[in-house]
């Protein structure tokens, strides 16, 4: 009987998972594209699913840990938070996102790539200062995660997240160079 239980809240777990992630690429698309009344429409989907889940997996402490949860919790964090630098401007806590650390670090990390998508969308707008701006926040958000020097069994796949990090900051850092570097030579040319 316990086995037919944990493998229906297994099950049950999946659906919500994959609902979760589903509805957090959504939202960051959305965002992407400036529908930021529809991003926050589905925000309010995906939390209470978060809560549906989190309530769930409580007293199952294997599925709550597990990588399947973790990963689509990350995706939720990575969502809100790029939902709220984007919209307000604002970072929202663990404790208001509802999820345990090992979720919160993995989406940050991951939000360092989204932000980057949001500059190069700036860049191409001709929005420099604005670039320069998400990038400064892109550069923080690496340079605390950097702080964290835990082994892999405590904080799952985040030493890599904050390599790749690394490598999209100094990319975006480049591009946003070679662009005002453009900018000037055709100020220059046009005098």
């Amino acid at each position: 009987m316990l086995l037919n239980e944990k493998d229906a809240v297994r099950e049950e777990v999946i659906k919500l998972s994959r609902e979760i992630t589903r509805l957090a690429g959504s939202i960051v698309h959305l965002v992407h594209r400036g529908e930021w009344s529809q991003a926050g429409e589905l925000l309010v989907k995906a939390r209470e699913l978060v809560r549906e889940l989190n309530k769930l997996v409580e007293k199952h402490p294997d599925l709550k840990y597990s990588g399947l949860v973790y990963n689509c919790l990350g995706e939720y964090v990575e969502a809100y938070m790029f939902y709220s630098i984007i919209t307000q401007h604002s970072t929202p806590s663990i404790s208001e996102l509802e999820v345990t650390i090992v979720p919160y670090l993995q989406g940050l990390g991951d939000l360092i790539g989204e932000i980057r998508r949001y500059v190069i969308k700036l860049l191409d707008e001709l929005k420099i200062e604005e670039a320069e701006e998400y990038l400064e926040v892109m550069e923080y958000i690496y340079s605390e995660l950097r702080k964290l020097d835990y082994p892999d069994a405590l904080t799952p796949g985040l030493r890599h997240k904050v390599d790749v990090a690394s490598r999209l900051i100094e990319d975006t850092r480049v591009l946003l160079l070679n662009t005002k570097n453009s900018i000037r030579c055709i100020e220059k040319s046009r005098r």
